[in-house]
């Protein structure tokens, strides 16, 4: 947002240690579900756009309030936020406007849920109903994994399940924007869920991404548009629902090249936005404010920074599970240059000592005319940075460069 001349002033709630920085930044240290405080410091500010990044504030109704104070806002209401805070409902929605999407079951009891389970074997998928920072889905490769996380999903509060079929392919994120009306896709991304290199271990919120995606071609976005993206749309607003915001469908393209709905969320992924917004042109403010306005189809075509971006994701140590705070963070200064970013995530500053106060620490994006290139700049970033425990993977945009052409670079698709 920074970056538009046109922006005078952010004012980020609560903050990180980055934005605590920034030039025409300022972070208020409070709580993202204080909807009066942070309504009152917006009208007070002469706020002329708020954006909601998280989405619990989106699922808990935050869009509604701020707009009762006549506030202009970027993020849909909480009817639309089911979309990503209820599974089994956008489900329902899937189902309804014939928006592909792999077969599944709801469950309110966990008897229930195993018995289904037993009855269509394995691998098979089993997911939280509700929100789960990202870790709320379990691919089980076997019958007693996929119980298990049944069981442990239930147990950690959980009380709808949805189970569904494992769909074979390769995975892929596209943002859209949306006023409710017209839609525009971002370009497309891939991101590494899991914590271990080669795709295995724990689900995370997400280790590394990269864009443009080169299974992403025009052909299959055309198709992501006009199967997913517009149906979705408008059975939204066929339910009277005013969605202005993202729309991230998180996809499994099929051996067959076929688009399905694995998930679908109500805002910005990371670390896929570090990667998808470096290479966007058009100032990022104006685009998120005609989706608050509904004016969209007013602008432009979106314009885009030629090459490719990809993101390494720092985490601290026992990440995705318990992991310490605190550590010293050094290098940051060092790992930025004209073709490499330092994005901050769970970082505080105390007494101008930068901090790590989150599991995934820091998002390290490279750009460069090939994919490689961009890579290889992201991972020179990430060398320098230090703090206790640092973990991140190394094979970030491994599955592209492994069909990259024989030169070692990919097509820009």
């Amino acid at each position: 947002m920074l970056q538009s001349p046109e922006v005078t002033q952010v004012f980020c709630i609560p903050g990180n240690g980055g934005t605590a920085t920034l030039p025409r930044c300022r972070n208020f240290a409070m709580s993202v579900d204080d909807f009066e405080g942070i309504g009152c410091l917006a009208s007070v500010q002469g706020v002329s756009l708020v954006v909601i990044g998280p989405e619990q504030p989106l699922a808990a109704g935050i869009t509604d309030y701020l707009r009762q104070q006549n506030l202009t806002v970027f993020g849909p209401t909480q009817a639309g936020a089911q979309l990503e805070a209820s599974k089994s409902w956008a489900k329902t929605l899937m189902l309804a406007a014939d928006i592909p999407t792999a077969k599944s079951a709801t469950f309110t009891t966990v008897a229930a849920a195993r018995a289904y389970i037993a009855a269509q074997g394995a691998p098979i998928v089993v997911k939280a109903d509700g929100l789960a920072a990202g870790k709320g889905a379990i691919v089980a490769p076997t019958l007693e994994t996929a119980i298990a996380a049944a069981e442990t999903l239930w147990e950690q509060g959980h009380k709808t399940l949805v189970v569904e079929e494992y769909l074979e392919g390769e995975e892929l994120s596209v943002f859209a924007l949306t006023d409710g009306k017209s839609t525009r896709l971002l370009l497309p991304a891939q991101d590494h869920k899991r914590i271990g290199e080669g795709d295995i271990g724990d689900n995370t919120g997400g280790m590394g991404a990269y864009a443009p995606a080169p299974l992403g071609t025009p052909a299959l976005l055309a198709r992501v548009e006009q199967e997913i993206i517009q149906p979705t749309v408008q059975a939204l607003a066929g339910r009277r629902i005013d969605y202005r915001g993202v729309i991230y469908a998180g996809l499994m393209v099929t051996p067959s090249g076929d688009p399905k709905v694995l998930e679908f969320n109500c805002r910005f992924g990371d670390p896929e936005a570090q990667a998808v917004l470096p290479l966007l042109e058009t100032p990022l403010h104006t685009v998120l404010l005609a989706c608050a306005c509904q004016t969209l189809d007013q602008l432009p075509p979106l314009t885009w920074q030629p090459g490719f971006a990809a993101c390494v994701v720092a985490a601290s140590p026992g990440y995705p599970g318990d992991y310490p705070k605190g550590a010293p963070i050094t290098g940051l200064a060092e790992a930025e240059t004209d073709t490499s970013f330092v994005y901050q995530a769970g970082t505080q500053l105390k007494q101008q000592q930068l901090l790590t106060s989150g599991g995934r620490v820091l998002g390290v994006t490279g750009l460069g005319d090939t994919l490689t290139v961009a890579v290889e700049r992201a991972y020179d970033a990430i060398q320098k940075i230090d703090f206790t425990g640092i973990y991140y993977r190394r094979d970030i945009a491994w599955r592209a460069l492994s069909t990259a052409r024989g030169d070692g670079q990919t097509d820009t698709g």
